[in-house]
C-alpha cells in the first residue's frame, strides 16, 4: 500500500473508535439537516518525497488533476474567482460558498494576491535560504471583517532549506490545517501541498523533501460514517505513485496544470477495484 493509504487506514479507525460527536454544528447539508462529526484533534502525516513516499490513497480513485488546478487557482493566479476555476480547471466544488458575485470573497487565493504572500516566499529562500522564517499564513484577521465565503483550513506552510549529509540541497515544507474533512478531502489536500513544494523546489532548484501534514481537528461527517467503515475493508492497490513536473519549467508562475502528472497511479484499476463513492458535502 502506499503511505497514505497506511495513514488513511489508521485515521479512520482512530476517528471511529474514539471521535467526538459536536453537539451544534456550523456546516449543514444541502438539505438544510446539520451536519454533525465525529472527530479527533492534533496528528501529522509526514512523507519523504526524496524516497518516493506518496500521500495518494488507492482506497479510492481522487481527482488528481482537479486537485492540482485548485491550488494553482490558488498560489500561482492569486485568484477567489469561481469562473476562472471553473474555465481554467474545470473545479466547481466552491460554488456552495459564492457570496454573490461568482467569487469566494476574501479568502485563500485573493489572501495571497492581497499579502504579496507567495512571491515573498520566493524572494525570501532565493536571498536567504537558510532562514527559519519562510511561512506564509493566510489567517489575515482583518480580511476576515470583509465578507469571505469560508476561512482557509489548509491556512499555513513553513519551508526549510536541508542541505543533506549525501550532499544534496533539500527542500522541506510542512502544512498546518485547522480542519479537515478526512473522507473528502483529506487526501486531496496532501497531494496539492506535496505538488506545491515540487514546483517551489524546481523554480529554486532545490530536491523535493520531507512533506509533513499537521492536523488541528480531524472529522467524518455523520452521513459519512458508512463509507468510513466500507474504506477499512477495501484492500489497497499496489502501485508506486509520484509527482512528475516538466523539467523544462525553471519558473513557478510558467507552470500549467499540463507540466504536471501523477505517474504510477493506476486510476482506471483503483476505479474498478475500489470504486467512488458520493458525500454528502457539509456546507
Amino acid at each position: 500500500m502506499t503511505k497514505g493509504d497506511m495513514y488513511a487506514k489508521k485515521i479512520i479507525k482512530r476517528i471511529l473508535e474514539e471521535g467526538c460527536l459536536d453537539k451544534n454544528p456550523r456546516p449543514h447539508y444541502s438539505d438544510g439537516t446539520p451536519a454533525h462529526t465525529l472527530s479527533v484533534n492534533h496528528g501529522m502525516c509526514t512523507y519523504d518525497l526524496s524516497k518516493g513516499e506518496s500521500p495518494l490513497i488507492t482506497l479510492r480513485p481522487i481527482a488528481t488533476k482537479s486537485s492540482i488546478g485548485e491550488i494553482l487557482w490558488i498560489y500561482q493566479d492569486e485568484s477567489n474567482n469561481l469562473d476562472l476555476l471553473k474555465e481554467k480547471y474545470g473545479v466547481t466544488w466552491w460554488d456552495e460558498w459564492e457570496i454573490g458575485d461568482r467569487t469566494i470573497g476574501t479568502c485563500y487565493g485573493e489572501t495571497i494576491r492581497r499579502h504579496n504572500l507567495m512571491k515573498n516566499l520566493l524572494k525570501g529562500l532565493r536571498e536567504n535560504p537558510d532562514g527559519r522564517r519562510h511561512i506564509i499564513n493566510m489567517w489575515q484577521e482583518d480580511d476576515f471583517k470583509e465578507k469571505h465565503g469560508l476561512k482557509p483550513c489548509a491556512f499555513q506552510t513553513v519551508w526549510n532549506v536541508r542541505h543533506g549529509k549525501d550532499g544534496i540541497d533539500y527542500l522541506d515544507m510542512c502544512l498546518f490545517q485547522r480542519s479537515s474533512d478526512f473522507l473528502t478531502a483529506g487526501c486531496i489536500n496532501q497531494v496539492q501541498y506535496a505538488t506545491l513544494l515540487c514546483m517551489v523546489a524546481q523554480d529554486l532548484r532545490y530536491t523535493p523533501g520531507v512533506f509533513t501534514w499537521f492536523y488541528d481537528n480531524i472529522q467524518i461527517y455523520d452521513r459519512h460514517i458508512e463509507n468510513a467503515k466500507e474504506l477499512l475493508k477495501r484492500r489497497p492497490i499496489p502501485c508506486n505513485p509520484k509527482i512528475s513536473l516538466n523539467k523544462d519549467i525553471k519558473n513557478f508562475y510558467d507552470f500549467k496544470l499540463s507540466d504536471i502528472r501523477i505517474v504510477d497511479y493506476p486510476i482506471d484499476k483503483i476505479k474498478e477495484k475500489n470504486p467512488q463513492m458520493k458525500f454528502d458535502l457539509g456546507i
